[in-house]
Formats: C-alpha cells, structure tokens, sequence
C-alpha cells in the first residue's frame, strides 16, 4: 500500500461491485445506442460549429503523486463553447438532427446539409419548430442555445430546487423557463406531457425505452468529447481507471463506448460516481436491475440529483462498468476548494459541483487500503477524470468556494 500523508480528512463513501459486469466485446445491443457512423456524423457537424475547439486535458501531477499513482488527467469542459460545460455537445445537437429531419419532411429533400440550417436557409421551417426539455441547468442551456444557434422556439421545465442562476442562465438565451414542483424526475415528465399535448419536440438526455431518437442523438455528441481525451492522453493505451460521474448515465455512457470501442474489453477499470441521495446507479448495479431512487433527490451535486437510469445508457454501462460507488456533498465541496486554491500544487481551476464528482470518488478511494487493493489500484495507475462543468451558478461557486470564479481565474493569469 502507497503511503499517502497530505490527503484532507476522509471523505465518505460507499463502493458496490456491479453484478452485472462482465467483459465482452462491444456488440450489437452497444452499436443500437452508438455507433461509429453515428460517430462520424456527430464529429463532422460540431467540428464545424463556429467558435468550436477541443477543450484541454490538464494533468494532475501534484494530485497524483499525493495519491500515490502515476498520472491524473482533467477534461476540463468548463470552456466549451463559452456555456460552462460539455452540455453542448449533445443538446445543441441533438437540436439540429431534429431540425434536419423536420426539414427534410417538410421539403422532401432526400439531405439537409446541416450548415444551412446554421446559415439561416430554412428559417422560416425552423421558426415554426419548438424544441423542449427538462434540466438540472446545463442541459436546458445547451439545448437553449442550440435553439438559438439553429432558429427554432425553445422551452425549458426546471424542477424546484434549480437555482436562480441556472434559471435565468437559461432564460438569457432566449428560451421560455417554466418551473415545476418535485424533482428531475417530476420535470421530464412534466416536459413529456406538455410536448405531447403542444406538438412540442423534446429533446431529452434521458430515455425511458420510447424516446429514444434525441437522447440518442445527445449522447452521439457526447461522444466527442470521449475522443478529444483520447488524443490528448501522452501515453498509449487507455488509462488504468476512469472515474466519472453518472447522472442519467448519457455521458458517462457515450465516454465508455467509445473507449470500450477503440481498446477492447477490460482494458480499464471504470467506476461510477454519485451523489449519495441520488444514487439510481449504485443502485441499480449493485442489485442487477434497474431500480428507481426516491425521495428527496436534492444534492449540491445538482447536475446529478436524479432518480432513474437512462434506458439507452443501460446497455453499455451494466456490462461495461466495474464498480459503483457514492460520495456525500461535502466531498464535492472540498474538492471544489481544493482545485481553486491548487492545494497540493497544482495549477488552480475553477470547478462546479457535478465537475469534481469523479475527483471526489477517487480521492476518497485512494486514501482507502481496502478500496486501493479492490480496484488495483497502486503506483503504475493512469487516472482520466472529466471536469464537466466550470462555475455554472456563480452564487453557488462564491457560497461554497469564498472566492468568485472571476477571481481565481484573475489568480490564475497572475501566477501565470
């Protein structure tokens, strides 16, 4: 066992097997949900998006040397598109795949080059489209944007514990905001109801088995972000461990693919991370079945506080995933300091509250004997971490940091 003497105190966790793991090759039931054509497609039509650049992949050298491996790497997704998160990738989209397909039936055109939406060539079809969804934050905002990137109406339900500031983030881009009582849940079934009796397009990223095209396409887009990480790592192959942190599970999803894809089956070990209140994966795989989380959902950890597993993400992750596992919200917290302030010497980042959900996992499983030897790991370790989201609610960030994002960012290009 690696000695490890500067962790902060202990965070809690809890860590399952998933009984459902199991090394096969991506097969069929894998390529019904993301394939590589899907792949090309999504590739070609983000890469041409304006303003559209690979986002950075920061190594973690201080982090890992005090965890007691040999590399950890950050997809920091905080700058993506100037929105705070990786969200757009797959809401934006998703947006215009339907606005492509709705073209297409209202022109008879066999293709729609999908520039031309962007260019303003079918405004006026666009304009009588309305493109909805439920959200947490990041996701309404990428689909807002999307809507206002492509021409189309967009209206977004947010549930009753969503800030303020993700609220009206959305609200800037154009879109109507509706709140709704409950929870994530409550609102995707609030956002299906009112598209089925308005004629609405949802454009979720989750699916309940029936919808399925949009979050399809959602987690398609995702799937870039999975390869810029790819091509970014220093070293061949793929890292050891990939701790990430699941929500619905759609982008968890879309990164395992396409690693599962390129280097084969049991290459890596990959662990989920939730929020303890919110833990419809750790769930569900440590009991074999889907299993729907109840209750009281809220969790500073706002873009994962959700109840039920994606049915689309279900055929990649129960078998591809090793383990599952749980960390409380005042874990989130402290890594969310840590990384601002660069305690143990690395570069200071500005991190949001979902962002370092898979930092918190492994931190908390590398100061733990028992967890270390569970999931091997040990000195020759190569972690990836993907930092989902910057400081989307500026108010949470100053109320949990002390310190605006605006001001460790001034920090950072003075240090610089």
């Amino acid at each position: 066992m690696t000695q490890v003497t500067k962790f902060p105190p202990d965070y809690r966790f809890e860590l399952a097997e998933n009984m459902l793991y199991r090394q096969l090759p991506y097969g069929p039931d894998q390529e019904a949900v993301l394939d590589e054509k899907g792949f090309q497609r999504a590739v070609k039509i983000i890469r041409s998006w304006p303003d559209y650049a690979p986002t950075p992949l920061c190594r973690l050298e201080s982090i890992a040397e005090v965890a007691g491996v040999a590399d950890v790497h950050y997809k920091d997704e905080s700058g993506r598109f100037g929105l705070g998160s990786f969200k757009p990738l797959g809401g934006a989209y998703a947006v215009v795949r339907l606005l492509m397909s709705q073209i297409t039936a209202a022109t008879g055109q066999e293709q729609v080059d999908p520039n031309d939406v962007l260019n303003g060539r079918y405004k006026e079809i666009a304009s009588t489209i309305t493109v909805t969804a439920a959200t947490d934050g990041n996701h309404g905002r990428s689909v807002a944007w999307g809507a206002r990137l492509f021409g189309c109406r967009c209206v977004i339900f947010i549930h009753e514990t969503v800030s303020p500031g993700r609220e009206h983030a959305i609200a800037a881009l154009g879109a109507e905001v509706r709140r709704t009582r409950g929870t994530y849940d409550d609102a995707v079934r609030k956002a299906d109801e009112t598209a089925r009796q308005e004629g609405w397009h949802q454009i979720p990223d989750t699916s309940d088995g029936v919808v399925v095209e949009a979050p399809r396409n959602v987690m398609q887009g995702y799937t870039l972000m999975a390869q810029e990480a790819m091509d970014q790592l220093p070293y061949q192959g793929p890292p050891t461990h990939i701790f990430i942190q699941a929500g619905v599970g759609g982008m968890a999803a879309a990164v395992v693919a396409q690693f599962w894809q390129r280097f084969g089956p049991g290459r890596f070990k990959t662990v989920l991370v939730e929020p303890r209140q919110a833990a419809c994966w750790f769930h569900s795989l440590k009991s074999g079945a889907p299993v729907v989380v109840s209750g009281d959902l809220d969790s500073l950890m706002a873009g994962l506080a959700c109840g039920e597993v994606s049915r689309l993400a279900w055929p990649i992750l129960a078998p591809a995933t090793d383990m599952v596992m749980t960390v409380d919200d005042a874990a989130a917290a402290d890594c969310m300091r840590l990384m601002a302030e660069g305690r143990y010497g690395d570069r200071p980042m500005v991190t949001g509250e979902s962002a370092v959900a898979g930092l918190a996992g492994f931190l908390a499983v590398a100061r733990d004997e028992a967890a270390r030897e569970a999931l091997a790991i040990d000195s020759n370790s190569r972690v990836l971490l993907f930092g989902t989201e910057g400081a989307s609610d500026p108010e949470t960030y100053m109320a949990i940091v002390g310190r605006s994002a605006e001001d460790v960012r001034k920090n950072i290009q003075g240090s610089g």
